[in-house]
């Protein structure tokens, strides 16, 4: 079955999705016009919005009905907020100059305007979050976004580390992109006063986070030459062990085994070709497939604890077709 993102994974939250663009928009409101510009910019440049939609999604899937929607659609643009402020400073970190095809904030800007409206959006959605008035609620999100800039500070600091392991990795890509898919779902389970959900959607989130940041990672190696170069260049480039490198490392040896060391402690392209032409011939990659295939059995596992509804399938679809990138 081809699953598709609209129909299959959106349309039972369609309505509250839309009604979402106004907290946003709400949420971005300043008095210093800059600040509004540069976060309007940074917003509109935003995805598929995966993270809201698995938040109104797990709303829904546990018992929220229409007309109780409103405060989840606040918790996902409080969501897509923090999102939003996470890539604004890690293009920042990273000194990218195009996101998704258009410039970035720091590159349309400059890195002191980006970082300061990030921080902007960080206390925007802790000013909004106040609203909500459910103090678990609140503690779950500031625990959250402090593990989520420690994971950001571990991949700095795992920069140039060849010797970094899987489970450094996995700690990571937990913290710079599993956490905030947990407090989508688990956030939602708390406001909907469910506490039995919590754990399967954390769980669900967790494991969906992994497998989502891994077939990212697999992604760079296997797309048209064109995004290849630039995708796994600019992580060669900063010397970052991503889990393909991990795993080459651990497959492969002499020269092999050297030239992966060598990029990622010095970082550079220089090896670029053979970089890819390793990691492609040395099984890192089905090694890979396989820990995504793992996660994701995993996330859908948790999934089975919540009562069958569509909303529920929409989630189990959504899983699916992060999965189906690779296959």
């Amino acid at each position: 079955m081809t699953i598709d993102f609209k129909q299959d994974i959106l349309a039972p939250v369609a309505t509250d999705f839309a009604a979402m663009d106004k907290f946003i928009n709400e949420g971005i409101t300043s008095k210093v016009a800059l600040v509004m510009a540069v976060s309007k910019h940074v917003v509109e440049a935003g995805g598929k919005r995966m993270r809201p939609i698995m938040c109104l999604l797990a709303a829904k899937a546990c018992g929220a009905t229409d007309t109780q929607m409103e405060p989840y659609r606040k918790l996902a643009a409080i969501i897509e907020m923090l999102h939003t402020a996470t890539l604004v400073h890690d293009d920042v970190v990273d000194e990218s100059g195009l996101r998704r095809g258009r410039p970035t904030a720091n590159a349309t800007w400059n890195n002191q305007t980006a970082v300061l409206v990030g921080d902007f959006l960080i206390s925007r959605a802790f000013d909004l979050l106040v609203d909500l008035d459910n103090m678990v609620l609140l503690k779950d999100f500031s625990t959250g976004t402090c593990e989520i800039a420690e994971g950001e500070v571990l991949q700095l600091q795992a920069q140039h580390q060849p010797e970094t392991t899987e489970q450094t990795y996995l700690d990571i890509i937990h913290g710079k992109t599993s956490r905030l898919f947990e407090l989508a779902t688990e956030g939602a389970a708390i406001l909907a006063g469910q506490p039995q959900y919590r754990e399967p959607l954390r769980l669900f989130a967790g494991h969906f986070g992994n497998a989502f940041q891994i077939i990212d990672d697999i992604l760079d190696y296997t797309s048209d030459a064109e995004t290849l170069g630039k995708n796994i260049g600019d992580d060669l480039m900063e010397g970052k062990p991503t889990l393909p490198l991990i795993s080459a490392l651990a497959n492969t040896q002499g020269e092999e085994h050297e030239i992966i060391r060598k990029s990622i402690a010095t970082g550079g392209t220089a090896d670029l070709e053979s970089v890819i032409q390793i990691v492609q011939t040395s099984g890192a990659l089905d090694y890979c497939s396989r820990r995504a295939n793992e996660e994701t059995q995993a996330a859908i596992q948790a999934l089975s604890h919540l009562p069958e509804s569509k909303y529920r399938q929409a989630l189990y679809n959504l899983a699916q077709l992060a999965l189906h990138r690779i296959q």
